[in-house]
């Protein structure tokens, strides 16, 4: 997306006007679009899927409201943006759930469930049975439908052809990823390990787990969505911000999430990337140089204030979540974080409080 185009729809660029129209509209439209999918997860006659469907959309809404920022822009295309972004995330949440509380736990059955992200950027796909290598099979259409609104939405955005071969790079990457966490416990770290090996020249600056992480986030997609939006979207441009996303601010996003639940995966027996650094001080140090690349980054694509304000909302979001507060150790990281945290960063810390506590409560 062009800058004089972004001009011309007031892409916000500072917290008040970003969450005013948060709140006005981002929001009531995301909530709207869970709704028809939660009756719809509802409806799952497997039990075993309408569980984890319904849990996945319960208990993980937020990543679809923090998705819906980049529908923010007050663009002819929002109401397909919110649309497209809610299904997208729904899909890469479902699926999570899913696997992560698998009754089978083949590379192959995971492979194949995650195709359907593949398919869902991919207008001309079509839908195959992607739980065929797995015992629960009748999800009533559900992950099918999800796949076909997004195709259908993205058959309304302009700019899409520009986009979709860096979409599809971190789809098919995000894939990679889902497959290899997920597998038998013994064997993820060497599954990973050689999975980095093909790819650690992209991002030589990255540990492994880091490189991971990057690959675990959905929102350099979603900012392409945004860009697709723009009929007169050049593959330079695409490129360039695929390069400003991977991996550093996806990988922040996905390094915070990490670091809030290390409790939480410990009792899951859940893979944490967070878990391979040498000590926190190691932990703190490589975050704050990922946070660092991650701002000098967002400065090579048009209207950096957007892209920082999404980069101190991540930080604000995660640091302020109520399970920093029950681990010793991550909130001592976290206060470190957020020690001289310029006002953007603070604004949101606070109102991601109040967030949780007046809309979730």
């Amino acid at each position: 997306m062009n800058e004089n185009r972004q001009t011309r729809y007031q892409v916000p660029r500072n917290p008040v006007s970003l969450m005013s129209r948060v709140y006005k509209h981002i929001l009531p439209e995301v909530r709207k679009e869970l709704d028809g999918w939660r009756r719809k997860a509802g409806n799952i006659p497997d039990p075993e899927l309408r569980k984890q469907a319904l849990a996945s959309i319960e208990t993980k809404q937020f990543h679809c409201e923090g998705g819906g920022v980049y529908a923010a822009v007050p663009l002819p295309e929002r109401l397909i943006l919110t649309k497209l972004i809610v299904a997208y995330q729904t899909i890469s949440d479902y699926l999570d759930n899913l696997c992560d509380r698998s009754t089978s736990m083949e590379a192959e059955d995971f492979r194949l469930l995650h195709q359907s992200m593949l398919d869902a950027i991919d207008p001309a796909a079509e839908p195959v049975n992607y739980y065929a290598l797995r015992q629960e099979q009748n999800d009533g259409g559900y992950l099918h439908g999800l796949v076909t609104t997004c195709q259908s939405c993205i058959r309304q955005l302009p700019g899409y052809a520009a986009a979709m071969p860096f979409i599809r790079d971190l789809a098919g990457l995000y894939t990679d990823l889902q497959v290899y966490k997920h597998i038998k416990p013994e064997l993820r770290e060497p599954a990973l390990l050689e999975w980095w090996e093909l790819h650690r020249e992209r991002t030589p600056q990255l540990q492994w787990n880091e490189f991971a992480a990057a690959t675990g986030s959905t929102l350099g997609v979603f900012m392409l969505f945004l860009a697709a939006s723009d009929r007169h979207l050049s593959s330079t441009a695409a490129a360039s911000i695929h390069a400003s996303y991977f991996p550093h601010v996806c990988c922040l996003h996905i390094m915070l999430d990490y670091l809030i639940d290390q409790e939480e995966d410990r009792l899951g027996g859940d893979l944490n990337f967070c878990n391979y650094y040498e000590s926190p001080e190691v932990m703190l140090d490589r975050i704050a140089f990922i946070v660092e690349s991650a701002r000098k980054d967002v400065a090579a694509i048009p209207v950096p204030p957007f892209h920082r304000m999404i980069i101190e909302g991540l930080l604000a979001i995660y640091l302020s979540d109520p399970k920093v507060s029950e681990q010793q150790e991550v909130r001592s990281v976290s206060k470190r974080l957020m020690k001289g945290s310029p006002l953007t960063r603070l604004f949101f810390f606070f109102n991601s409080r109040w967030i949780r506590k007046h809309l979730y409560e």
